[in-house]
C-alpha cells in the first residue's frame, strides 16, 4: 500500500458514489450514543433509534436517569436494545461522574491517543467506536474500521490477512491524507455494502479492481464473480 494507491482508489470510488452528504454530528457525545446505537445494526436503524431516543427524553442527563427499559423502548428500531440501552446509560452516568457534567469537551483538549484511550475504557466502547467519534464529531484523521473497511482493504491488498482489525485503522491511516480520511472511511463502507460484498463481491462492476489484490487472484485462478 502506498499513497499514490490510495488516491486512486479514491478517486475511483468518489467518481462512482458522487459527493459525500453532510456526516456526523458536532457534538461528541451525541456521536458516542449514536455509534454504540449503530453497533450490529444498519445505519438506517440505528439512526432512527437515536431520533426516537432525542424526541423522547430532553437531555442526556434525562437519558442517565431513566430506567434501562424505558431507553430500550425507545431504541428497539435499532437492534440489541436490551443490550444498548444499560450500555448507553452507564456510559453516560461514568462521563458524568468523570467530567462533572455530561459532556465530552474534553476530547478537544486531548491527542488523539489519550481521546481514543479515554472512549475505549468506556464499557462496550471499542477502537472502532472511538475513532469515529474522533473522525466524525472532531474531524481527527484517524481510520474506523467496520467489518466493510476491513473486507475491502484486505482485498485490496492494503492490509494483511494476519493483521487483528483492532490494529487496521492505524496502519491505514498511516498512507491516507489526513483531509482525506473521511471521505476514504465512507467511499469505503460504501463500496463494501454495494459492490465489495462479503459472500458474492461483484467484480465485475467493481470500478477499482485494476487495484485489487484479491480480484488479480481471482483472475489468475480462472474464478468468476458476478
Amino acid at each position: 500500500m502506498n499513497r499514490q494507491a490510495i488516491l486512486a482508489v479514491r478517486k475511483a470510488l468518489s467518481r462512482a458514489y458522487g459527493p459525500l452528504p453532510r456526516i456526523g454530528q458536532g457534538d461528541p457525545l451525541g456521536q458516542l450514543v449514536e455509534t454504540i446505537l449503530s453497533q450490529n445494526t444498519t445505519d438506517k436503524n440505528s439512526h432512527r433509534a437515536y431520533l426516537n431516543l432525542r424526541r423522547k427524553f430532553p437531555s442526556w442527563s434525562a437519558v442517565a436517569e431513566t430506567p434501562a427499559a424505558a431507553i430500550a423502548a425507545r431504541i428497539r428500531q435499532g437492534g440489541l436494545a436490551n443490550i444498548k440501552a444499560p450500555r448507553i446509560r452507564n456510559v453516560l452516568r461514568i462521563i458524568r461522574d468523570r467530567e462533572g457534567r455530561l459532556s465530552l469537551s474534553c476530547l478537544s483538549r486531548m491527542s488523539d491517543t489519550e481521546a481514543i484511550s479515554y472512549l475505549t475504557s468506556l464499557p462496550g466502547v471499542g477502537i472502532k467506536t472511538a475513532n469515529c467519534v474522533l473522525l466524525f464529531s472532531l474531524h481527527r484523521p484517524v481510520m474506523p474500521v467496520d467489518t466493510h473497511v476491513d473486507r475491502v482493504t484486505r482485498r485490496l491488498g492494503w492490509v494483511e490477512k494476519r493483521m487483528p482489525i483492532e490494529k487496521a485503522g492505524a496502519f491505514i491511516q498511516q498512507f491516507v491524507p489526513p483531509e482525506l480520511m473521511l471521505a476514504a472511511h465512507v467511499y469505503l463502507v460504501w463500496h463494501g455494502r454495494r459492490t465489495c460484498k462479503a459472500g458474492k463481491p461483484r467484480c465485475s462492476e467493481c470500478v477499482i479492481r485494476r487495484h485489487c489484490k484479491f480480484y488479480r487472484r481471482i483472475v489468475d485462478s480462472g474464478e468468476r464473480f458476478v
